[in-house]
């Protein structure tokens, strides 16, 4: 089971959100959740899980963001990172629907078209785990105008945030459960001999 919630006041990302029972914390939300918020972005190296981006020295910043920050309560940092690449999946898929053309994924980025011609960079992703759970933060650029690569966003596309964030919420709620039944569903084989 996985609960959600899409809260109605803005909050600023810095990394720090990324931590253990910060949804509980924050929305009274135990066990396995998934929130999505809007606000700004803005995570120092101090604050950064992605290594390469710390080796590179590459700060994330984006004025404003749709945010999804979701905690499932196991330890599989590798269950974690397909968890994350479905979240992706779905995220580019919906666009999809929504009409949006171009739109490409690459791992766990997706790409659409830019303000000002060509792909831009339309999200930032990261998997993790903590002492007692794993942790996925996806944002999704609303705003682009001060980030520090080439970037698309939702405003320029015309999709609208809230609508579209409370779409992928109980988009990626259905598709774990269905993933939790699917397990349920099956009978064990024997080995062969």
């Amino acid at each position: 089971m996985i609960r959600h919630i899409f809260p109605e006041q803005s909050i600023t990302y810095n990394g720090v959100e990324l931590a253990p029972h910060w949804i509980y914390n924050n929305f009274d939300i135990r066990g396995n959740a998934i929130v999505a918020f809007t606000g700004e972005c803005k995570v120092s190296i101090g604050s950064m899980v992605d290594l390469a981006d710390v080796k590179e020295n590459a700060h994330i910043y984006s004025p404003l963001m749709l945010h999804f920050i979701a905690e499932i309560f196991d330890e599989d940092l590798e269950k974690a990172v397909y968890r994350q690449r479905l979240l992706t999946a779905i995220i580019k898929e919906e666009l999809e629907r929504r009409g949006i053309q171009g739109v490409e994924r690459n791992g766990d980025d997706i790409f659409c078209p830019a303000p000002d011609g060509g792909k831009g960079k339309l999200s930032v992703s990261i998997a993790t785990k903590s002492t007692v759970s794993t942790l996925i933060h996806f944002g999704i650029n609303i705003k682009t105008e001060g980030t520090p690569v080439k970037t698309s966003g939702l405003e320029f596309l015309g999709v609208d945030p809230r609508s579209f964030g409370q779409s992928i919420l109980k988009l990626f709620c259905e598709e774990f459960e269905d993933i939790f039944l699917a397990r349920c569903k099956v009978r064990g084989v024997p080995e062969l001999k």
